[in-house]
């Protein structure tokens, strides 16, 4: 039993080898999973975030400037539970206690080095970008808007305007690559989102999982 699967392990390895293409000058795209660590933050006057954990979703478009380094774009979005306490600079103010979901939209540009030209390789990854942050807390009354529509005749749409904010990010991570054959690959990493905050700064620990082709 422990040579066959000796046998195996070595067939799957050159057979790797075998498919592996130089990833030069070659575009890609992947699916992201990721999981999202909980955080728990302090901020003025006694105000607090609690976020928990939570798994979402991403993608990622990336060009092979060689078969080293890989410049991409990576979108990911989470929408984890968290709780508030948010207190009002007033003196003698109560503080207010909110429990809701948050929706978390990252938008990340980055510069990836892989360590080895062969299908195998740890690399390590450095970007910025933008984190959109949304409390999915209505910040005022609801606004109606209505139209005709040629098809569908009047029509009229009910939305709230939440309390959100968009801040500058920049993140760094570490992770291993598999070329698994000459169209595709996968990928695993753990990466830190930094994003400051007036009064504080909230860091995002992730671990993610790619599988993408190469083109």
């Amino acid at each position: 039993m422990i040579k066959r699967i000796s046998l195996l392990i070595l067939l799957m390895v050159f057979t790797t080898a075998a498919f592996a293409q130089d990833r030069e000058d070659r575009w890609e795209a992947s699916f992201v999973l990721n999981y999202q660590n909980s955080l728990d933050e302090s901020f003025r006057h006694g105000s607090a975030l609690d976020v928990d954990s939570s798994v979402g979703w991403g993608f990622s478009i990336g060009y092979n400037l060689t078969s080293n380094w890989n410049l991409s774009y990576k979108f990911m979005a989470n929408k984890p539970d968290y709780t508030a306490v948010i207190v009002a600079d007033e003196i003698g103010a109560a503080p207010e206690f909110i429990e809701h979901e948050m929706s978390v939209y990252s938008n990340q540009f980055n510069l990836t080095y892989n360590f080895m030209q062969g299908p195998v390789t740890p690399f390590v990854v450095a970007g910025i970008g933008w984190t959109r942050l949304d409390s999915n807390v209505a910040d005022g009354p609801p606004q109606t808007g209505c139209w005709w529509d040629p098809w569908w005749g009047y029509i009229c749409y009910t939305d709230w305007k939440t309390f959100d904010t968009t801040e500058f990010t920049y993140n760094l991570g570490a992770g291993v690559r598999w070329d698994v054959n000459d169209a595709v690959y996968t990928k695993a990493a753990y990466s830190r989102e930094f994003l400051d905050l007036k009064g504080g700064s909230l860091d995002f620990d992730t671990f993610s999982f790619e599988i993408g082709v190469m083109f």
